[in-house]
């Protein structure tokens, strides 16, 4: 199977880079459910991928001026180390049970789409965040400390699971911080991709990466996040 990887890219690729959700979310119960992937495997091609496709879409959104430069680095101080955690528990977890860590594995992703699901449906008819302009917005110091927690909750849930680099992040950045719609979906963007490279970096050394699917998956979400991006500034904040 090759063109429906590349296929199931550009699906995943267009949806984040409309929102900044669904990679994780989308991508791993697919490798898992209808290309047969054991969990593990799943999440580290599913963070791997994402760390090159988001790359790419984190640099169109820079260019764009939708990233908020430092709420990124504060939450990336939190995610960075926190997803080496979960990276590390997902491999202690696979040499202590063998075999068996693959049913562990399948209930947290289990449980961690779950909470994505119920995320998404808040950040649907949440609207505390959305703001017309966020020119004013400086992070004080309650907010680089929000900012350290959220990263390190979810991080965590992103290094076992791979869900959740962006709906757990895009969700709290809604209800805490006054961003305009564009810049919550860039920032979010920005932050996963260099968590994510992290992660996935941990994941490969682990070899827990698929890197034939992964090429055939980038193929296709490479451009889908590049051409929808720039729409994101286009269509109204409630679509």
């Amino acid at each position: 199977m090759t063109w429906q990887f590349t296929l199931t890219g550009l699906l995943i690729g267009v949806l984040v880079g409309l929102t900044g959700m669904g990679g994780g979310a989308l991508l791993t119960p697919i490798l898992v459910i209808v290309f047969g992937f054991k969990p593990t495997y799943a999440v580290g091609t599913d963070i791997l991928h994402g760390a090159i496709f988001k790359s790419f879409g984190a640099v169109r959104h820079r260019r764009l001026g939708n990233v908020h430069a430092h709420l990124t680095l504060w939450m990336f101080a939190g995610s960075g180390p926190m997803s080496l955690l979960g990276v590390a528990l997902a491999g202690w977890l696979e040499r202590s049970y063998g075999d068996g860590v693959q049913s562990a594995e399948g209930y947290a992703i289990g449980a961690a789409l779950v909470l994505g699901a119920a995320g998404l449906v808040a950040k649907t008819f949440v609207k505390r965040g959305m703001q017309p302009s966020d020119a004013g917005f400086v992070l004080q110091r309650r907010d680089k400390i929000r900012a350290v927690a959220i990263g390190a909750v979810f991080g965590f849930i992103v290094g076992l699971t791979s869900v959740g680099s962006g709906t757990f992040f895009g969700l709290v950045m809604v209800m805490v911080y006054p961003l305009t719609i564009a810049r919550i979906v860039g920032t979010d963007i920005f932050h996963a991709a260099a968590l994510l490279w992290v992660a996935g970096l941990g994941h490969l050394l682990q070899g827990n990466v698929d890197l034939h699917a992964m090429g055939w998956l980038l193929l296709g979400s490479i451009p889908g996040i590049w051409i929808s991006s720039r729409f994101t500034l286009q269509i109204p904040q409630d679509a």
